[in-house]
């Protein structure tokens, strides 16, 4: 079996890395560079239970065991470790309300409870975390492949891709762009996928803030409520994410940019938050998007309508938690025609038009 996966994101990675288990050549197409996207410039957070109660818990529960596991299967360092993590509010301007017990906030800063232990809680870099999948997968037999897809080669069933001009044959084809999926909407029956922008900063902190992950409500001075989060990575890095973005999405992923003043609004956050975040260097100020389906589930399964044609999309802000367990899945659901580890019934890509042709 040959598999062409659409997208050198964390999920066509995983793909590509869970596939070469089973001893299935991957041929991983990206357009503009590994983890381009998302998959290298959002947080890496992973939570094991913050989607329980959701049709997201049994995926998200695997997909925490397998991040932990994975360290000792798969050579290279991506920054994995457990975190301590906690939620709070401040305000701009605000001064010397409580002392709160992390040193390296500002006193302005009040947090109100913990929302997840070192058994609860932990983090990647998830660049490099992509990267090294993608190695892994290679070192089994898996290929990157530079170029754009233009369409999707189908007969009876999806028989390969059109690369550039160019055919490139396959036993079966995944959509896994992110928001960029939309794009195969032209090709194949795909519900919609929307891209979700935000905007970060990346600070060099050195081994000033211990592993603890903040969520936080912060009002302005203009009186908007933005909700950062910051994640101090094992690299002596610390992540900070806040300010949504309102433009289009732009039809490739290196056109991706910060919108005007929202860094510098978010770098005036994190002066106020804390006073190692103001006197960092930054190292990034970037952009990104991430994508997100009509109900805010992800699609992951077979395209309605069309043999041989699958998606694994729409993750919003789960996408790095969840890339290996959807890996996994996609896997199975290729190789053995259903799955065992995750029943992927509530990602189902033809639930918003059965019958859908």
């Amino acid at each position: 079996m040959r598999v062409l996966i659409c997208g050198g994101g964390v999920i066509g990675a995983a793909i590509a890395y869970f596939l070469s288990l089973r001893s299935v050549e991957a041929v991983v197409i990206e357009r503009t560079g590994l983890a381009c996207a998302a998959s290298g410039k959002s947080g890496g957070f992973l939570a094991l239970d913050w989607c329980d109660g959701s049709p997201l818990e049994a995926l998200a529960r695997r997909s925490f065991a397998l991040h932990a596991a994975l360290p000792e299967q798969i050579g290279g360092d991506w920054g994995y470790r457990r975190m301590t993590t906690y939620s709070g509010f401040t305000r701009a301007g605000a001064h010397g309300s409580r002392k709160t017990q992390l040193g390296w906030l500002s006193d302005n800063v009040s947090l109100d409870r913990r929302l997840g232990a070192t058994d609860t809680t932990a983090q990647v870099d998830p660049r490099a975390f992509t990267t090294a999948m993608m190695r892994a997968a290679e070192t089994r037999g898996a290929r990157l492949q530079r170029g754009r897809v233009t369409g999707i080669v189908r007969g009876p069933t999806a028989a390969g891709v059109e690369l550039d001009g160019e055919i490139i044959k396959g036993d079966a084809v995944v959509i896994a762009m992110g928001p960029w999926s939309m794009l195969a909407a032209r090709w194949l029956p795909l519900p919609g996928v929307t891209g979700l922008k935000g905007h970060s900063l990346i600070f060099e902190t050195g081994n000033e803030i211990p592993p603890e992950a903040i969520f936080l409500d912060y009002q302005e001075a203009s009186g908007d409520i933005e909700s950062p989060e910051v994640f101090p990575r094992a690299n002596g890095t610390t992540y900070v994410c806040a300010i949504r973005g309102t433009d289009a999405l732009p039809g490739d992923p290196a056109e991706v940019a910060p919108e005007p003043g929202a860094i510098e609004r978010l770098h005036a956050m994190c002066a106020q938050l804390s006073p190692v975040l103001a006197r960092a260097r930054v190292l990034a100020r970037q952009a990104c998007y991430r994508p997100i389906a009509e109900d805010g589930l992800p699609l992951i399964g077979r395209v309605p309508g069309i043999a041989g044609a699958y998606v694994a999309t729409g993750h919003s802000v789960w996408g790095i938690l969840n890339a290996p367990a959807t890996g996994e899945a996609i896997a199975e659901l290729l190789v053995d025609g259903a799955t065992r580890s995750v029943d992927l019934s509530p990602f189902d890509p033809g639930r918003f038009s059965a019958g859908r042709q």
